[in-house]
C-alpha cells in the first residue's frame, strides 16, 4: 500500500494505536517492532480489542483484509507523519537542545495558548517513534505546532526535520549530554546542529540564544539570521534579567529595548531563565500581548519531576531527577548554592551515556559539588561511588543502599536537591523525606 493510499485510510481512522493494551475503537494500529518483541504478533489481537486496521510487515500475520502489509511499519509511521505534515498549513516550531527542552516546549505552549490553538509533543513523546506519533495527532481545527526533537546520534535530528518539516526553530543549548551516542562535545553540536541545517535549506526563522557563544557560533557558520533573546544589551529583540530567584524565579522583560515588563513564574533555577525567554520570544513574535504573554509564563506549572519544589513536613525538595548530564549537573549544583536556605543537601545520581568520558565528567561533578555552598553530598551510583573515601561525602552504589543509609539517617529541616539520570529512579528516596 502507498503512503497516499495508507492517507486516505487514516483521514477516516485519525488516530494511531502502537499498544494493544491501550487500543482505542476505530483506530489504526502500527505493530511496530522492539528490542523484545515484534508486535506483528498481536496484529490479529489488536483487531479484536476495535482496531479498524492492523498495519504490519511480516506476510505471516497478514492474515484478515484490514491487515495492511507494508515494507517496514516504522517506516510507513514515519512517512505517514511527514504527509500529514505537508499537508497542515501552519507554523510548525521544532526545538531540540541538551538541557531545557520539554520545559522549553511547555513554556512555548504556555504562552501561545493564551492566543492560539496550539499543539505540542506529549511528555517526552520526541523521538523517531514519538515524533510521527505527535504530528498525527494534530488536526485542522491546530494553529499552532511545538515539536520537541530528541536525539542521542548523529542524522536522527536530521531525519525528525523530515518528518516534522519546521519553519522555526531554536536549539535551547549545546551541552555534554549522550556524549556516547554523539562522539562527544563537538559532535554534539555537529548532531543538534542539523535543525539548523534544515532551517537554512528551506527558509526557516530562528530563535537564537544569544547568551551561548556556541549557538552564535553555529548560527554564523551556516548564516542564518534570526530573532535574538538572552541578557545582553542591545542585540536581542527579546532581553531579560532576573529579579528574584527563590523560591522561584521572577524577570523582567524587555522587546527591543524599549517597555520594561514582569512576570512571575512557578519555576525554580536560574537556568530556567533562558528556557523562560524563548518562550516570549516567540511569544512576541507572532504577535501575542504582554498580558497573554505574562498569564502563560505565570499560569504554567513544571511537572513530571523537572524543577520542581516539593514541600513535605520538614523538608523543601528539588525534584530534578527526570534525567541528568554533566551540564545540567553543574547548572543544578550552581542554583543550589545560591538559595538562601539554613541547611542544603545535595543527591545526585548516576549520569548515563556518557561513554569513554564517564569516568572523568563523575569527578568533575564530584567536585564541583564539594566546592559549592552544600551542607551535606550524597552521591549514588557506581560512577560515583568510585570516589568513595576521597572526598568528605557519602557515597552508596545504590538506590537501595541509599534508602537503608536515610533511614537510620534521616535528614530534617533542609532544602534538599535530588537530581540524576532517569535510569537511576531517584524518585524511590522522595518518601524519606
Amino acid at each position: 500500500m502507498t503512503t497516499d493510499q495508507l492517507y486516505q485510510l487514516y483521514l477516516q481512522y485519525p488516530v494511531i494505536s502502537t499498544d494493544t493494551r491501550k487500543i482505542i475503537p476505530g483506530s489504526l494500529f502500527f505493530a511496530l517492532k522492539g528490542d523484545k518483541f515484534d508486535a506483528n504478533t498481536f496484529a490479529q489481537q489488536a483487531l479484536e480489542a476495535g482496531a479498524a486496521y492492523a498495519v504490519v510487515d511480516n506476510a505471516q500475520y497478514a492474515l484478515t483484509d484490514k491487515c495492511i502489509l507494508v515494507d517496514d511499519v516504522l517506516t510507513a509511521l514515519q512517512n505517514l507523519a511527514a504527509h500529514h505534515r505537508s499537508q497542515l498549513h501552519i507554523p510548525f516550531i521544532g526545538l531540540t537542545g541538551s538541557n531545557g527542552k520539554t520545559t522549553t516546549k511547555e513554556l512555548i505552549k504556555a504562552v501561545l495558548s493564551q492566543h492560539y490553538k496550539t499543539y505540542a509533543t506529549t511528555g517526552n513523546l520526541n523521538n523517531h517513534i514519538g515524533v510521527p506519533l505527535t504530528i498525527l495527532g494534530i488536526d485542522n481545527t491546530i494553529e499552532m505546532a511545538v515539536i520537541e526533537m530528541g536525539a542521542n546520534h548523529q542524522k536522527e535530528i536530521e531525519l525528525l526535520c523530515s518528518i516534522a518539516q519546521p519553519n522555526y526553530g531554536l536549539i535551547t543549548n549545546v551541552g555534554k549530554a549522550h556524549l556516547e551516542g554523539f562522539g562527544g562535545a563537538e559532535g554534539v553540536k555537529k548532531g543538534k546542529g542539523e535543525l539548523y541545517d534544515y532551517l537554512k535549506a528551506n527558509n526557516g526563522i530562528l530563535f537564537i540564544n544569544t547568551d551561548s557563544d556556541d549557538l552564535i557560533q553555529m548560527q554564523l557558520q551556516r548564516g542564518l539570521d534570526g530573532y535574538n533573546y538572552g541578557t545582553r544589551p542591545n542585540i536581542n529583540f527579546i532581553r531579560g534579567e532576573l529579579v528574584n530567584t527563590a523560591p522561584y524565579i521572577s524577570l523582567k522583560w524587555t522587546r527591543n529595548e524599549t517597555d520594561v515588563y514582569e512576570a512571575g513564574t512557578q519555576l525554580t533555577g536560574v537556568y530556567n531563565l533562558h528556557n523562560i525567554l524563548a518562550a516570549i520570544c516567540i511569544g512576541c513574535y507572532f504577535k501575542l500581548s504582554p498580558e497573554e504573554i505574562y498569564a502563560g509564563i505565570s499560569g504554567y506549572r513544571p511537572q513530571n519531576n523537572r524543577s520542581q519544589i516539593a514541600k513535605t513536613a520538614t523538608n523543601t525538595l528539588i525534584c530534578d531527577y527526570y534525567n541528568a548530564n554533566p551540564s545540567s549537573m553543574f547548572v543544578a549544583i550552581e542554583n543550589i548554592d545560591k538559595l538562601p536556605a539554613e541547611h542544603k543537601v545535595a543527591i545526585l545520581g548516576d549520569m548515563f551515556e556518557l561513554g569513554e568520558e564517564s569516568a572523568a565528567e563523575h569527578l568533575g561533578v564530584v567536585a564541583k559539588a564539594m566546592q559549592a555552598g552544600i551542607d551535606e553530598r550524597i552521591f549514588i551510583g557506581d560512577e560515583f561511588y568510585k570516589q568513595n573515601g576521597l572526598v568528605d561525602a557519602t557515597f552508596y552504589r545504590t538506590v537501595a543502599e541509599a534508602q537503608a543509609g536515610l533511614k537510620n539517617k534521616p535528614i530534617k529541616n533542609s532544602t534538599i536537591l535530588i537530581k540524576g539520570s532517569r535510569g537511576m529512579a531517584l524518585e524511590r528516596l522522595v518518601e524519606l523525606f
